[in-house]
């Protein structure tokens, strides 16, 4: 049972949640989508929606080749560039702060 867990543990460790929110325009899933790829990060999920005009998104990534840090601060960036919220969290993170 302890390889089990200690593979779920590695799977979601590699593993992380990104939000966007912001005023909807063309472009966003692009640029976030290419971001993600310059840093070999591979999208496993993804939810979008528009509200009343405000775009919201939600992905699951594998960051297994991507290093954590360069892409939070590409994507802080980016968020500044398209005038949205980015959020990036590990997976662990995530649901440990959401769950019920």
């Amino acid at each position: 049972m302890t390889n089990v867990t200690n593979a779920a543990e590695e799977t979601a460790s590699g593993r992380a949640i990104i939000t966007v929110l912001g005023s909807d325009r063309p472009g966003i899933v692009a640029a976030v989508a290419g971001a993600l790829s310059e840093r070999e990060a591979n999208i496993l999920d993804i939810s979008q929606t528009i509200l009343q005009g405000t775009f919201t998104m939600t992905m699951l990534v594998d960051l297994a080749s991507a290093e954590f840090s360069e892409l939070k601060s590409a994507l802080d960036a980016l968020a500044e560039q398209l005038g949205v919220q980015i959020n990036l969290q590990r997976e662990e993170v995530f649901k440990f702060m959401y769950r019920l």
